[in-house]
This record gives structure tokens, C-alpha cells and sequence, in this order.
């Protein structure tokens, strides 16, 4: 790609958004600066403290248990309370906690504490997602979910970097300035963002966020309450939910396993910083010109084939040395999140009903939360039992697995299996109305988090 198209890339991605999403933009990337613990917390463990690679998986665990409560309960208040109320609670209650978890001396005061600070920190995300869905028309949400991804990337890739070298001479530190930008965050939230929920019993219109409502101005005012029974209920979702789940576990390892195992190899966490800011650094450069590239491509071979890198990606470190063979691992795997990550995004969000958007976005964060939850115990079970060789492996297993599943998956949905049906229930879909889930190529808005996730 010519530079001359990369300009015109870049200004047709972040041209004729609305004011509100760069204000919740904005926040991603003041968020994004502070990820300290969840980089860092099985260096600290393990290098500072010299607890085994087994109690620290248990702790990282634990903050993934709290993430999977918060995901449900968050997903709720953001349909019940709204978007507004649910960013500023939770990332108020995050610094708090993050803050206190520098301070904690006793092992089970660490684990009570990460259980608290994974409840907190993840209750934003179903928030996050819902509001941009309100925001952003369905046809501009695959460039403003990359938009956002690149945000949470970018400031990941600095954090990453910064964080390695403060963690080599206080951890403290390093949790206290999670806490003071979370703290940031949240004051902008509360200054700069009005809420943006559609109303029940109006004509459906966009939030009042100040911009036009993505999708909802045929919300009807009498569309049912949407309860979790009948998310879980919603097969085609669960069924995105499920494989978001097995990616996620592949993913999560990059926060997990790679720190422990590159530990136990004799690397320090400047080292793991550096090579883990490949990813960040990467997504930066890459994420606006691939995802010009792939919106109008088949998203059941975008789904597939990131599925595949992400799993071989990781199973390439059994083979790596020295620090940059980690590096170019990570670069294969990066490209599979730059891919999987706003065209999964945007299948839930076409998935979802209006009126439901938060408690469909706290289901599929929760995918992300469990995956945190058991992530680290494998990771720590395997390395502490068989090495870390068995772990790389099993990851190659898990993207092929998930690959396969994405294509029966993506398969019926393209025969119209699925596609239409959230429509016909009075929901609103994500993407314009028509195109069923496609065998061939869709506008941008059908198939773009974090999440992100990332963040997560």
C-alpha cells in the first residue's frame, strides 16, 4: 500500500464520527496508559515476591473469576442504569482497588484483593461497547471498533514499554499509576460524556450522546425486556460466544504464560516488556490500513484464518531463543488479533437487540473473563508440571479447533441460518438490515472491543 493510500486510509477512518465517541475514545487511551496489573501481576508474583508460577496463576485466576461476576452484573446495570453511570462506578472502584493492591503484604489479602480488582476493572467493558453501538451509525462501527482497538493498542504499547522498566525498580509505582489514570478516566467520563442509552417508549432514536443512534432509529419503544435467559437462550450468539472463548484462552496467554515462561528462562520483565510492546506497537502501525483491507472481505475466512495464526502464532515460542525469536512470535499473533478482534466485535453488536445491547455485551465480555479465569491456571499447571513446551502446543490445538468452528459457524449463518432472525425480533441489528451474514463481501458496518478486550 502506497503512502499516498495510507493517508487517504487514515483520513476515512477517523472522518464523521461524532464528538461523544472521541471523547469515549479518548478515555480508552488514558485507560490503556496505566495497564499495569494485568501485564505484570505473574512478574510480580513470581520474580518480586517468589511465589511459584502455580499460586501466581491462581491469583491471575481469581482476577479473571472477578471478571466473569462483574460481566453479567455490569452487562445489567448497563441496560437498567445506563451506559454513564456503569463507566463511572466502575473505573472509580478501580483505581480504589488497583491502589490497594500495591499495598497488600499477605498472600490471601493478594488473592482477595485481584478477586477485587478483576470484578472492578472489567465491569467497564460492557459499558464501553454498548455506548458506541449507541453512538455510531451501522455503517461506520468496523472503522470505529478499530478505532478503538488501536487506542486500547497504543496505549498499551507505551504502557508495556514504560511499565518493563518501572517494574525493575518498584512494582508500587506501577500500581499506583494505573490507579491515578484510571482515576483520569473516570473524571472524563463524568465531564465529557452525557449518556447515551436509547429510551424505552420513544421513537427509538439515537442516544443523546451526539450522534446519531447506531441502528436504533427503528428500535420500537415496545420491544420486550431483554433478559439473560434469553441471551443464553440465543444460539448463533452462544455460539460466537463459545469460540470467542477458545480465542480469548489462546490470547490470554500473551499476558500469562509468555511472561512465566520467558521468567523461567532468565529473561527480566524489561525483556517481556519490550517484546510484549511488539504486539501493542504493531497493532498501532497495522490496525487502520488491514482494516481497510479486510472490511470487505469474507468474514468467515477472516474469522478462520485469524483463528489459525493466533493458535500457531503461540505454539511458534517452544521454538523461540533469544529475545527477538519471542518477537516475531508475537508478530504472528498480533496479526490474527488485528484481524479477529473488530470483526468478531462487530458480529455481536449485529447480534444483539438495542434495548439488550448491554446485557448481550456483559455475555460476550464474560467469554473474555473466564478465559482470564482458566488461562492462568493452565498456564501455571503445565509450566510447573511439563514446561512450558506442552502449553505452546496446546495452544496450536485451541486455534485449530476454534478455526473449524468458525467455519460450520460462519457457514450457516451465510446460508441464512441465523442472520435475519435477530431483525425479525425487534432488535436492531449492528449492520444494515439486508445483507444476510454473507458469502459475499458486506459494507463495513456488518463485521468489525477493547477488547480490546483486551481491554481488555
Amino acid at each position: 500500500m502506497s503512502a499516498a493510500s495510507l493517508r487517504r486510509a487514515a483520513r476515512e477512518s477517523v472522518s464523521g464520527l461524532p464528538r461523544a465517541f472521541w471523547w469515549l475514545w479518548t478515555s480508552t487511551l488514558v485507560n490503556r496508559l496505566g495497564a499495569f496489573v494485568a501485564t505484570f501481576m505473574t512478574l510480580y508474583l513470581t520474580l518480586d515476591r517468589g511465589y511459584s508460577a502455580s499460586f501466581a496463576g491462581l491469583v491471575v485466576a481469581l482476577h479473571g473469576l472477578g471478571g466473569v461476576i462483574s460481566s453479567l452484573v455490569a452487562g445489567v446495570m448497563t441496560d437498567r442504569l445506563g451506559r454513564r453511570p456503569t463507566l463511572l462506578a466502575a473505573q472509580a472502584s478501580t483505581a480504589v482497588s488497583v491502589a490497594l493492591l500495591g499495598f497488600m503484604e499477605h498472600p490471601a489479602a493478594i488473592a482477595a484483593v485481584a478477586l477485587l480488582v478483576g470484578m472492578t476493572s472489567n465491569a467497564s467493558r460492557p459499558a464501553v461497547a454498548a455506548m458506541m453501538a449507541d453512538i455510531v451509525r451501522p455503517e461506520d462501527r468496523v472503522r470505529a471498533f478499530a478505532l478503538n482497538y488501536w487506542a486500547i493498542n497504543l496505549g498499551f504499547a507505551i504502557s508495556a514499554t514504560a511499565a518493563g522498566l518501572i517494574a525493575e525498580y518498584s512494582y508500587l509505582a506501577g500500581f499506583l499509576g494505573e490507579a491515578a489514570l484510571t482515576l483520569a478516566c473516570a473524571v472524563l467520563v463524568y465531564v465529557k460524556l452525557p449518556e447515551s442509552r436509547p429510551e424505552r417508549g420513544g421513537s427509538g432514536a439515537a442516544g443523546t450522546a451526539g450522534g446519531p443512534g447506531g441502528g436504533s432509529s427503528d428500535a420500537s419503544g415496545a420491544e420486550p425486556e431483554i433478559g439473560l435467559k434469553a441471551v443464553l437462550r440465543d444460539g448463533r450468539f452462544m455460539g460466537v460466544v463459545g469460540l470467542s472463548f477458545l480465542i480469548s484462552l489462546i490470547f490470554t496467554q500473551g499476558s500469562v504464560g509468555l511472561p512465566v515462561a520467558m521468567g523461567s528462562a532468565g529473561f527480566s520483565p524489561g525483556d517481556y516488556g519490550l517484546v510484549i510492546a511488539v504486539n501493542g506497537f504493531l497493532i498501532v502501525a497495522l490496525q487502520i490500513p488491514v482494516t481497510h483491507f479486510i472490511e470487505h472481505r469474507d468474514p468467515q475466512k477472516l474469522l478462520v484464518v485469524s483463528a489459525l495464526l493466533a493458535g500457531y502464532g503461540f505454539a511458534l515460542t517452544a521454538f523461540a531463543g533469544p529475545v527477538w525469536a519471542y518477537a516475531l512470535t508475537v508478530c504472528v499473533w498480533t496479526l490474527a488479533e488485528i484481524v479477529n478482534s473488530p470483526t468478531q466485535m462487530g458480529l455481536v453488536v449485529r447480534l444483539s437487540p438495542v434495548h439488550g445491547r448491554g446485557r448481550y455485551q456483559g455475555v460476550y465480555t464474560m467469554s473474555w473473563a473466564v478465559a482470564a479465569l482458566v488461562a492462568p491456571l493452565m498456564a501455571g499447571f503445565m509450566i510447573d508440571r511439563w514446561g512450558a513446551d506442552l502449553l505452546w502446543a496446546t495452544t496450536g490445538v485451541l486455534g485449530t479447533v476454534a478455526a473449524v468452528g468458525y467455519w460450520l459457524l460462519m457457514r450457516g449463518l451465510s446460508e441464512g441460518d441465523g442472520a435475519p432472525a435477530p431483525a425479525t425480533a425487534g432488535n436492531t441489528p449492528a449492520a444494515p438490515p439486508k445483507p444476510p451474514l454473507p458469502a459475499e463481501p458486506t459494507p463495513p458496518a456488518p463485521l468489525p472491543t477493547p477488547d480490546p478486550a483486551r481491554t481488555n
